[in-house]
């Protein structure tokens, strides 16, 4: 079964105790030039949601994640990761800037020559 473009997988597409956080899936996103489109694209309204519910649970989550070793994560828990590392790229754009767009930044672009 497929939802948000993600696998899901018997267990679901997050660990157990990240249930609720399974509607911002689509953030699980693996690659840097990925998660800047995506903070990109989206409006300040989607930015501000996906932040306020992971802020909530930040603690939980790196707790969590530290429990894994980096290479030998189960999918459920890098799913995690990826959301937690699209929160880190749209921090900036929520509690700074107001909008998707960094002010004054690079165009993505310049930091991925080719994509």
């Amino acid at each position: 079964m497929r939802e948000a473009g993600i696998e899901k997988t018997e267990g679901g597409l997050l660990p157990e105790a990240f249930k609720d956080l399974e509607p911002f899936a689509h953030w699980a996103i693996p690659t840097e030039p990925g998660r800047m489109a995506a903070r990109e694209t989206g409006t300040l309204e989607e930015l501000q949601v996906f932040y306020d519910a992971m802020m909530q649970r930040f603690s939980a989550i790196v707790e969590y994640l530290n429990r894994f070793p980096l290479d030998r994560m189960p999918e459920p828990a890098a799913r995690l990761l990826q959301m937690a590392l699209s929160l880190n790229e749209v921090s900036l754009a929520v509690e700074r800037y107001r909008q998707p767009r960094i002010v004054n930044g690079r165009e993505r672009e310049r930091f991925f020559p080719g994509q």
